[in-house]
């Protein structure tokens, strides 16, 4: 059976592991949604599909805790060293740090959760061979769900609006679900909840969502056929229509449409100067865009630690009343010692010889192989009791690996 007494040491080791990573995230979510902000506002003012691309680099922020320039970079490392110090020192701040994470996610994914119950409980109906979620609600339209999207369409709309009117709409909704807005919305509210430390992520949100409808707009306008004018008349008649219940469902509708005044007069703006674009520039600006993640992405990797990193060093410490470190010098070590999955071997006369070079009285002990996580976070090294007197000029020694106690492959797999 399993010793669960280690429990709570694994519990805190990896609040620490974690907490230390995200901290440093945040940091750069911090730095890089007001740069965002600035780049949308100053240079692509009027550039809708550019400024929806620059969301995408947030998708790059929790990969980045492991990365090297934090111990590396002496910069870096004045900058954050309070900081990291904090976080793996401080266990209280680490657990509350995580217990933040914990409630974020309830409060997220709890109107997720809840949103999805109401579109569960509605009725279906059939309209020009697709199945649509009908709800007496007078909500705008929206769509729920990311494996099996489902389109919400309130009934009052239904016996309002004309067909041509009613496929513009689904068609709107349907180009959300085709361009990933309802992921990229889904891996957004995930961010907010690793990152609750930054407020700015969800305060900021409504402009992410802002320009994937400007977004949409423009694609549906583009391929609908209508003329931007036609399409802008057929949002506006939705204010007319929805003036009631909309609150009971905004907060968790997935781009249920704008609820203030001021934000489809931003919406019909960006209508009113709509100018056709080259689907094939598009398609162009796309396929880059996925080839430079892949180089972001791949960079991160090359630049961070791994998961678990395997140690080779050797080490040789002594306990008379007191522990000391004899030597950690591997590559002299490695000389003498050796070791395999089983079994320590020790140069007998040349250790002994070394040991009395060395002054090492009391109990000899041998630390070798293992694994480490971050530096100076996490990691262990196998171990052995060194005897003297034996008689062998290659003395083996039988040892216990770690990896044996479940507490080590749960950390090194952290």
């Amino acid at each position: 059976m399993p010793d669960w007494s280690m429990l709570d040491g694994v519990m805190d080791f990896s609040t620490v592991y974690f907490t230390t990573q995200l901290m440093r995230c945040a940091v750069f979510s911090f730095i890089l949604i007001w740069l965002v902000l600035l780049l949308r506002k100053v240079f692509f003012l009027k550039r809708v599909f550019l400024r929806g691309l620059l969301w995408i680099s947030f998708l790059f922020i929790p990969f980045l805790g492991k990365l090297k320039l934090f111990y590396e970079n002496k910069v870096v490392v004045r900058l954050t060293w309070k900081m990291t110090c904090v976080t793996m020192q401080n266990i209280w701040f680490d657990r509350i740090y995580i217990a933040g994470v914990f409630v974020t996610a309830i409060c997220v994914f709890g109107k997720r959760l809840h949103l999805w119950k109401i579109v569960s409980g509605m009725k279906t109906s059939v309209f020009e061979g697709m199945q649509v979620c009908v709800t007496d609600m007078n909500v705008t339209p929206f769509t729920s769900g990311l494996l099996k999207p489902k389109i919400v369409l309130p009934q009052i709309m239904l016996d309002s609006y004309r067909k041509d009117e009613l496929l513009a709409i689904i068609q709107h909704e349907k180009t959300h679900i085709r361009l990933g807005h309802l992921w990229y919305g889904f891996a957004w509210d995930l961010l907010i909840c690793l990152l609750w430390i930054n407020p700015f992520l969800s305060v900021f949100r409504k402009y992410l969502r802002s320009d994937m409808e400007d977004i949409c707009d423009r694609v549906c306008i583009q391929n609908s056929g209508r003329s931007a004018n036609e399409y802008g008349l057929i949002l506006l008649k939705s204010l007319k229509v929805l003036r009631l219940g909309y609150e009971e469902i905004s907060s968790t509708a997935t781009y249920a449409g704008e609820k203030e005044f001021a934000d489809m007069k931003r919406r019909m703006s960006e209508i009113a100067d709509f100018r056709p674009y080259r689907k094939r520039l598009c398609r162009g600006m796309g396929i880059v865009t996925f080839m430079v993640m892949i180089a972001v992405f791949s960079f991160i990797h090359t630049n961070s630690y791994a998961r678990y990193s395997e140690s080779k060093d050797i080490m040789v410490g002594s306990y008379d009343g007191e522990a000391k470190i004899v030597s950690i010098d591997t590559e002299e070590l490695s000389k003498m010692i050796s070791y395999d999955d089983s079994y320590v071997y020790v140069d007998r006369e040349a250790f002994e010889a070394f040991l009395y070079e060395n002054n090492a009285e009391g109990d000899i002990y041998i630390i070798f192989g293992g694994y480490s996580k971050l530096p100076g976070l996490g990691g262990a090294g196998e171990g052995c009791i060194y005897e003297r007197g034996s008689k062998d000029s290659m003395v083996r020694i039988p040892y216990e690996s770690i990896m044996d106690n479940w507490v080590h492959v749960v950390c090194k797999q952290l």
